[in-house]
């Protein structure tokens, strides 16, 4: 990547210097994997993360001592970014956006390693995805997360649309439902969020809830429609998590989504690999963006609201 001189060097993308720190610094010490190596990782990861982020409020978790050091969230860009680092005022916040390799690996020296962002773009107040947050009450209830998953996949081929799931990358899954741009309020997606809740408690009242309160979900998988909002984020696809043992927010395809199926599959040592061999299944999410038939969708939604 360059020529080291002790614990900084320097490298250029796109004609941009990005200084490079502590190359050798302990990230996930439990997996043995330093700065270096998941700068590396989101070199090889940026055509996959790049087009989620691009053009979208950036909120970054920091560990700048590593995972097993103090973490803080970070909104506002930092005075000392470069130049090429693009921003995007809202809300008296200077977000940064992320739409290019020079700036992804600028915040991965920064070791900020979780990417949370927003469901639509800068300058548009339409969602750009549907997403349905599957949240079970540990790891070891993975399980449910994949049941509810199935679940949404059944409804969503009965309605013709084609939805994507990833894991969180912790404990938990997300169904993306992409939706044409500049199309749907979020209010019109809260009813189809909305109206998949509903049927997942219908159908498995045992596993399944919409209780916020944690305390009172008892061992039920957590279906949060009511993330998907304006001013919400959620984890990007690509993104590494902060735990200990380096695991990623991870597209899977349908077929993986099986009793089998773990997040622990999905690290930041792992990654590439995967992809070489198996390919991106979100490659088809941005071509599905155009042709999903949510207003028919929405249509009948309504109507049944209306008789109700």
């Amino acid at each position: 990547m360059g020529k080291r001189q002790k614990e900084q060097y320097t490298i250029t993308v796109n004609a941009s210097d990005i200084v490079i720190t502590s190359p050798d610094k302990p990230v996930w010490p439990e997996k043995g994997i330093a700065k270096l190596e998941y700068l590396h990782y989101l070199s090889f990861i940026a055509p996959y993360i790049l087009p989620f982020l691009k053009e979208r409020t950036l909120t970054v978790i920091r560990y700048p001592h590593g995972v097993q050091g103090e973490r803080f969230y970070q909104k506002n860009c930092p005075e000392y970014a470069p130049t090429f680092v693009e921003t995007f005022l809202e809300e008296d916040i200077h977000y940064c956006i992320c739409s290019n390799l020079e700036t992804l690996l600028w915040l991965g020296n920064q070791l900020a390693l979780e990417m949370h962002i927003p469901f639509r773009r800068t300058r548009t107040s339409f969602p750009s995805e549907i997403v349905m947050d599957l949240d079970p009450p540990s790891r070891s209830d993975f399980g449910l997360a994949v049941e509810a998953s199935l679940i949404i996949k059944e409804v969503c081929d009965s309605l013709r649309l084609v939805p994507y799931v990833k894991t969180s990358g912790n404990k938990g899954m997300q169904v993306y439902i992409p939706i044409p741009d500049h199309s749907f309020t979020f209010v019109e997606a809260r009813m189809f969020t909305s109206f998949l809740a509903d049927y997942l408690i219908n159908k498995e009242p045992d596993y399944f809830t919409t209780e916020r309160l944690k305390k009172k979900r008892g061992q039920k998988c957590y279906i949060d429609f009511i993330q998907h909002a304006e001013g919400k984020t959620i984890i990007a696809p690509y993104s590494a998590r902060g735990n200990s043992d380096a695991l990623v927010a991870t597209p899977v395809y349908w077929h993986e989504v099986n009793s089998s199926l773990r997040p622990e599959l999905f690290t930041v040592d792992s990654l590439k690999t995967r992809i070489k061999s198996k390919g991106d299944p979100f490659s088809s999410f941005w071509e599905t963006k155009t042709t999903q038939p949510f207003q028919h969708v929405l249509h009948v939604l309504k109507e049944r609201r209306h008789l109700q």
